[in-house]
């Protein structure tokens, strides 16, 4: 029983991790309809702290999901896109008193004393920024920041981690579309 506790609870807490939550913010007096085409803000992007490798993953994902809403890449961009990444080791510390287990109704032997299951896990939390800027105006106009788990196991799975961050920030570009 208290190994199918641990396991389903290791479960639990491996999909919670899963999720990214995002947030955005934008210029509510932009007109992003003029938006069609972008290019990459390289000294933004140089000044992110993360590897060479993982910055083309984003900037790869990027593209990919901008072309996806009909945004062409361009050497004259109307809009330019940057990126920078924060992380910090997250610790949680779960604790789980059962009193009373074994019986049902009525007295237990285990009551007085319960159990008490405490589970600690740690992990890095990622947050990855994608910003918008106007290119004639050199204004931020939109900002999107995806936080999440990271996990670094193996390439495929950081690939695949990158590309779900990117994808849930992105699909909130641009503000007011329909979903």
């Amino acid at each position: 029983m208290k190994k199918t506790f641990l396991l389903l609870f290791s479960t639990v807490l491996l999909a919670s991790c899963s999720a990214i939550k995002v947030t955005t913010d934008y210029d509510n007096k932009v007109d992003f309809t003029q938006y069609k085409t972008f290019a990459f803000y390289k000294p933004g992007i140089d000044k992110a702290e993360i590897s060479d490798l993982d910055k083309k993953r984003i900037l790869r994902a990027i593209e990919s999901e901008l072309s996806a809403q009909g945004f062409t890449k361009s050497e004259n961009p109307d809009m330019l896109v940057s990126i920078f990444t924060k992380s910090r080791e997250k610790v949680d510390v779960n604790q789980n008193n059962n009193f009373g287990y074994g019986y049902g109704w009525g007295w237990s032997p285990w009551m007085m004393g319960g159990r008490n299951n405490i589970s600690v896990s740690q992990y890095t939390e990622g947050t990855l920024f994608v910003d918008f800027i106007d290119k004639q105006k050199k204004e931020l106009i939109w900002q999107g920041i995806g936080t999440g788990a990271l996990k670094l196991q193996n390439r495929e799975k950081k690939e695949a981690r990158i590309k779900e961050f990117v994808k849930e920030i992105i699909s909130r570009f641009p503000p007011g579309k329909d979903k």
